[in-house]
C-alpha cells in the first residue's frame, strides 16, 4: 500500500483517532493505529477494545490499496514534528512502514492488519440525531457527577435514555446527582443505556458546541456516534442504573433564591480552610442571610455571607464543598433556587426559569 497526503489533511485525523488508543496496553498491537486504503479513501481507525473510533480521508493523486497498524504515538509525533505545508508519502516496504517527507525519512515496525481487533457490527435499536451543542451540554451538564472507581461498577459511567420526546442524562456517585434533559422532535422509543466513564470522556473531547448533527444510535451492547469527521462506537457497561427518581426531593419547603456567581465565589473562598479530607461546610440560613462556614484540624475558619432570598425559620445543614461548587459550575443562570427539607434531607438545585437540568446533593454530618 502507498499513498501521499498533505500533513494537515493527514495529522488532524490521526490525533484523533489516536485518543483512542491505549498507552498502557497489554496487547501490542493496541498501541498502533490501523492504516487502510480503500478505493479513494484513507481510514484510520483506533482503539482499546473499550472505545472505538475511525477517521477517513479522501485521497487525490496516486494510491495503492492496502492496510498496515504502526504506532500510534510515533506516527502522531513525526507528523506533528513536520513542518506546515508539506506532503508526507507514506508506503510499506516488506515488514516496515516507510514515511518520506521532503530530504526526512522515517522507518517505522508494523504489526499485521488482520490481527487488529475490531468491534463487531451490531444493530442499533434505538437511533436519532442530534446536535453537536446540544449532545455537548447534556455531557457537561452531568458528567462530573459520576463516580470514579466506585466498586459499584454502573456507577462509574452516565446513563443515557430516550423516553418519548426525551432525551435524558443522569449520572451519580452515590453522594449527589445530576440529571439534564432535552426534547427531542421525534418519539423514541424507551431506552436506557449506561456509557462509560471512558467512552464519555471520549465524547467530550471529539464534540463542539457546533449546530452540525450527530447520528446516535443505542444497541444492546453498544453506543454509535456518526459524524462528517468520525464514527465513535464505545462498549456500553453491563449493569443496571439505580432508579434516581426514587431520590428527586419532593417535600423541600425552606426555598432559598440566591445569585449563583455570589454563591460559588463564596463556596470557592470558604473551601480553601475546609478540612482536605473530608471536604466540608457548614450553611445556617435564617431570613434573606446565608452564613457559610468552614474549619479545619488547625483551627482555622472562614466564614462567609450571603445575601439571599429566604423568609422561612432557620437552618442548619453540611454539605460537600466540592459537589456544591460543581452544581454552580453546572448551571450557567444568574440565579439558583435551592429546595431543603431539613437538615438531614438532600438538596435541589435547579435554575428557577429553566427545567432542563437538576441536581441533588446529599447533606453531611458535620
Amino acid at each position: 500500500m502507498k499513498f501521499k497526503i498533505s500533513r494537515e489533511d493527514f495529522l488532524k485525523p490521526l490525533q484523533l483517532v489516536s485518543g483512542a488508543v491505549e498507552r498502557r496496553h497489554t496487547l501490542p498491537i493496541l498501541s498502533n493505529v490501523l492504516i487502510k486504503v480503500d478505493g479513494d479513501l484513507l481510514w484510520l481507525t483506533g482503539t482499546d477494545l473499550e472505545v472505538e473510533l475511525i477517521s477517513s480521508i479522501k485521497l487525490n493523486g496516486e494510491f495503492e490499496q492496502g492496510e498496515i497498524t504502526v504506532p500510534a504515538k510515533k506516527l502522531v509525533d513525526i507528523c506533528r514534528s513536520l513542518r506546515d505545508g508539506v506532503d508526507i508519502e507514506f508506503s510499506v516496504d516488506g515488514s516496515k512502514a516507510v514515511i518520506k517527507s521532503g530530504r526526512s525519512k522515517y522507518t517505522l515496525s508494523t504489526l499485521s492488519a488482520d490481527d487488529y481487533p475490531n468491534l463487531e457490527d451490531w444493530e442499533g435499536e434505538v437511533e436519532f440525531e442530534l446536535a453537536q451543542k446540544d449532545l455537548k451540554r447534556l455531557i457537561d451538564s452531568t458528567h462530573f457527577a459520576m463516580a470514579q472507581q466506585d466498586v459499584r461498577y454502573y456507577l462509574n459511567g452516565m446513563s443515557l435514555e430516550t423516553d418519548q420526546n426525551i432525551i435524558r442524562a443522569v449520572a451519580t456517585d452515590g453522594h449527589r446527582l445530576a440529571l439534564s434533559k432535552i426534547e427531542n422532535s421525534e418519539a423514541l422509543a424507551n431506552k436506557q443505556v449506561i456509557i462509560p466513564r471512558k467512552g464519555v470522556m471520549e465524547i467530550l473531547r471529539l464534540i463542539g458546541d457546533e449546530d452540525q448533527l450527530l447520528k446516535v444510535k443505542l444497541g444492546s451492547n453498544h453506543l454509535r456516534i456518526h459524524s462528517s469527521e468520525f464514527i465513535f462506537t464505545s462498549k456500553l457497561v453491563d449493569g443496571r442504573f439505580p432508579d434516581y427518581r426514587r431520590v428527586l426531593p419532593k417535600d423541600g419547603d425552606k426555598i432559598i433564591s440566591v445569585n449563583r456567581s455570589d454563591m460559588k465565589d463564596a463556596l470557592s473562598r470558604a473551601a480553601i480552610l475546609s478540612n482536605e479530607k473530608f471536604r466540608g461546610i457548614r450553611l445556617n440560613v435564617s431570613n434573606n442571610e446565608l452564613m457559610i462556614t468552614a474549619n479545619n484540624p488547625e483551627q482555622e475558619e472562614a466564614v462567609e455571607v450571603v445575601d439571599v432570598d429566604y423568609n422561612g425559620d432557620s437552618l442548619e445543614i453540611g454539605f460537600n464543598v466540592a459537589y456544591m461548587i460543581d452544581v454552580m459550575n453546572a448551571l450557567h443562570s444568574d440565579s439558583v433556587k435551592i429546595s431543603l427539607a431539613d437538615s438531614n434531607s438532600s438538596a435541589l438545585i435547579e435554575d428557577p426559569e429553566n427545567d432542563e437540568s437538576l441536581y441533588v446533593v446529599m447533606p453531611m454530618r458535620l
